[in-house]
């Protein structure tokens, strides 16, 4: 053993939450779309695409502000594909990114000629930035060309790139936690947010300017969990399936599965719990210990306890009378249980609501 060499910090470097110095990034299939690798080379087409008009609307970035981050995730992806840092960025909590490059042979038009077939089926492209391997967290964005906005393609994408990361590794990125930030005023992206399950975590006060309004404007944070996110549903509510030929599927259906499994048996402990503070186990009493009675008497288990007189409210009167001891013999015909007591008897009730003609009658 080389008495040099320091000794772990803690228990948890048993376990590495380092992300790897190298990543093969998955081609991911849609019904809409496909997703391959973002490449240098498809940087000119997103200009093409008027991909940064109306960035100030959607992310709160001005144009040159959205088209210099793009053009930087889109190298330090690449950089991290081919195991390599990129030069000048040498980030020491080793926050990494993922960019796809989104294709579509759609023809949504129906002029007979597939939509993007100028910028050579691409329309955009898929982020997974800011990528922490300590807390296993990372952020998703999506950068559409202008045409291509609304029309679903986001809806068809999103979901399987969430699907892989929260997928355990080496199927899936192995993320616990997926965010986004959209500017307040950016409410259809909320809604698809939320459509997707993602929740509001918090709110970052006047984080942006609003350029159109010349003003600041709030950065909404949302946020789901691996144990929350459910790749069937993210897709059901936008009309689209689970394709199971796609990287980390199978693998984030299973977790899906055991997680439900878990919030299952965590219910039924806790409605055990429930049911036994409502309902406390009752103590048996010794054998011919005397017990007090409502009275004070002492009473043994063989004699029953006195019952509490019950009491009503008179219906004609709003006096309030007790009813006769129900340990008395009774003659009712009917058992007790349809017994009445006497102030209300069956008797009392003849004759009423009929019309008298004359009073006194």
């Amino acid at each position: 053993m080389d008495q040099n060499a320091e000794p772990p910090l803690n228990d948890t470097d048993t376990v590495s939450r380092e992300l790897p110095s190298r990543i093969v990034i998955p081609p991911i299939r849609g019904e809409m779309v496909h997703l391959r690798p973002a490449a240098v080379e498809d940087l000119p087409r997103m200009d093409e695409l008027g991909a940064y008009c109306g960035a100030s609307r959607i992310t709160g970035k001005d144009m040159q502000a959205e088209r210099a981050v793009v053009h930087a995730w889109v190298r330090r992806s690449v950089a991290w594909s081919e195991g390599r840092t990129e030069t000048g960025v040498d980030d020491p909590e080793s926050r990494r990114t993922i960019a796809w490059s989104i294709l579509t042979d759609a023809d949504h038009d129906d002029d007979g000629v597939v939509d993007a077939a100028s910028t050579d089926n691409v329309i955009g492209m898929i982020f997974l930035i800011d990528i922490d391997g300590w807390a296993r967290s990372a952020r998703i964005q999506i950068v559409l060309g202008k045409d291509y906005r609304g029309r679903g393609y986001s809806r068809d994408a999103m979901p399987r790139v969430m699907t892989f990361g929260f997928a355990p590794e080496p199927a899936g990125l192995g993320m616990h936690r997926i965010w986004v930030g959209v500017p307040e005023k950016n409410t259809r992206s909320i809604s698809v947010y939320q459509s997707l399950g993602f929740v509001p975590s918090g709110t970052s006060r006047d984080a942006l300017w609003d350029a159109e309004n010349n003003k600041y404007q709030d950065l909404i944070v949302m946020d789901t969990l691996a144990d929350e996110y459910d790749p069937i549903a993210s897709l059901d509510a936008f009309g689209m399936h689970v394709l199971e030929d796609n990287p980390g599927v199978k693998e984030a259906l299973s977790m899906r599965e055991h997680s439900v499994q878990i919030r299952k048996r965590n219910a039924e402990a806790q409605d055990d719990e429930r049911i036994t503070a409502v309902i406390p186990p009752v103590a048996e009493p010794a054998e011919h210990a005397p017990v007090a009675d409502l009275a004070g008497k002492e009473r043994t288990p063989e004699t029953p306890a006195a019952p509490e007189p019950q009491r009503y409210r008179e219906p004609e009167t709003g006096d309030v009378v007790e009813s006769p001891d129900s340990s008395e013999e009774s003659n009712w015909p009917y058992g007790a249980a349809e017994r009445k007591p006497s102030k209300i008897a069956w008797w009392r009730n003849l004759g009423r609501g009929r019309k008298r003609d004359e009073e006194g009658k």
